[in-house]
C-alpha cells in the first residue's frame, strides 16, 4: 500500500514511518518541520515539507501520489500552548484534517485499488490524555463522556467528528486511535509537551525538573514503540471504530520524576509550581477494546519504558 504520513518528522509519526516502511509499504511524509526533524526523516519515505493547512498544496500531493491510507498525526500538540494561543492550535487541528479528508476523498480510496478493498483508510492520532477531562471512574473506556478542558482537547475532539462525517460522505473507513501520554525516543525535550523528555532533559544538564502541582497529578503513559504496534495493527483491523491506547495505570507526576531521577542517578529534588489551566487532574485509559478489535495490548512496563529513554 502507499501510506500517507503526516507529521511524519516527529516523534510518533516517525516510528510509525519507519515501522511501515519495514513492513513493506510505500510511505509518503508530509511536514512543515515547525515540530517535527529532518534527523527524524527515513531516507526511504519520500516527503514533502507542507504545511497542511494549505489546501492548494494538500491537493496537489494527494492527487501525486493517490495514496491507499492516510495516517494522521501532525498537530499541535501542546495543552499549554493551546490555552495561551487558541487560534493557531484550532486553525492547524482542525483546518488540517478538514483539508486531508477533502484531498483524502477526491484522491484517495476511490482508485481502483482501494476500491477493491484493499486500502482507504483514514487513521487519526486523537488523544485519551486529555478528551475525557478528569473522569470520576478511571480507568476512562471509549464511551466516557468527554469532558474538554483546553482548546487541545477540543480540536482533537472536533476533528474526530470531521473525521466521521467525511469518510461517511466519502465511503471511506477510518480508525481514531486515541493515546495516553506517548514518550520514548526521539521525544523532544525542548518542548512544552513530554514530560518524560523533558525531565530527562533536564537532568541531564544536572537541572532541576519543574512538577506544575503538588506531584499527585496523573497520567497513563505509554510507550512509542507500542503506539507503533497499533499503527501497524490498524491497517487491517478496526474499521470505523475508536480505540483508547494506553497502559491502564495511573503513574503521577512524582512517580515520573522518581523513576527518571533513579535512572540517571539524580539526588536533587524537583521544583514544585503552581498548577497550570487546561490540565486533566487524573487520567487513565481501559483499553480493552484495541485488545479485542486489533489485537494489541501494551508490552512495555512504565519502568523499562524509562530505562530506555534514557539511555537513548
Amino acid at each position: 500500500m502507499k501510506i500517507i504520513v503526516t507529521g511524519g518528522a516527529g516523534f510518533i509519526a516517525s516510528h510509525i514511518v519507519d515501522a511501515y516502511l519495514k513492513a513493506g509499504h510505500k510511505v509518503v511524509v508530509i511536514d512543515d518541520l515547525s515540530y517535527g526533524f529532518r534527523r527524524n526523516l527515513n531516507p526511504q519515505a519520500k516527503f514533502y515539507k507542507a504545511d497542511i493547512g494549505d489546501r492548494k498544496s494538500m491537493d496537489k500531493i494527494f492527487r501525486t501520489e493517490r495514496p491507499d491510507v492516510v495516517n494522521h498525526h501532525a498537530a499541535r500538540a501542546s495543552v499549554i500552548e493551546s490555552v495561551r494561543d487558541p487560534a493557531a492550535t484550532i486553525n492547524t487541528n482542525l483546518m488540517g484534517t478538514l483539508n486531508l479528508l477533502l484531498a483524502f476523498g477526491k484522491y484517495g480510496p476511490a482508485s481502483a485499488k482501494a476500491s477493491a478493498g484493499k486500502g482507504g483508510k483514514f487513521i487519526f492520532a486523537s488523544t485519551g490524555g486529555a478528551i475525557y477531562g478528569s473522569p470520576q471512574k478511571l480507568p476512562a473506556g471509549e464511551n466516557t463522556p468527554q469532558n474538554l478542558l483546553s482548546p487541545y482537547a477540543l480540536s482533537k475532539a472536533l476533528g474526530e467528528e470531521l473525521i466521521r462525517f467525511y469518510a461517511a460522505q466519502f465511503k471511506f473507513p477510518y480508525l481514531l486511535l486515541r493515546y495516553a501520554n506517548v514518550y520514548g525516543p526521539r521525544q523532544n525535550p525542548k518542548g512544552e509537551a513530554g514530560v518524560v523528555a523533558i525531565f530527562s532533559g533536564l537532568i541531564k544538564h544536572n537541572r532541576r525538573p519543574v512538577v506544575f502541582g503538588d506531584g499527585s497529578k496523573t497520567r497513563d503513559y505509554v510507550h512509542v514503540d507500542d503506539v507503533m504496534r497499533a499503527n501497524v495493527l490498524g491497517l487491517g483491523r478496526g474499521k470505523n471504530e475508536c480505540i483508547n491506547i494506553g497502559l491502564g495505570r495511573e503513574i503521577s507526576d512524582e512517580k515520573v520524576f522518581r523513576t527518571v531521577a533513579g535512572a540517571l542517578g539524580f539526588k536533587k529534588e524537583a521544583i514544585y509550581a503552581r498548577f497550570r489551566t487546561g490540565e486533566v487532574r487524573r487520567i487513565s485509559l481501559d483499553a480493552r477494546r484495541a485488545r479485542r478489535v486489533l489485537g494489541w495490548k501494551p508490552k512495555i512496563k512504565f519502568e523499562e519504558g524509562i530505562r530506555r529513554t534514557v539511555n537513548f
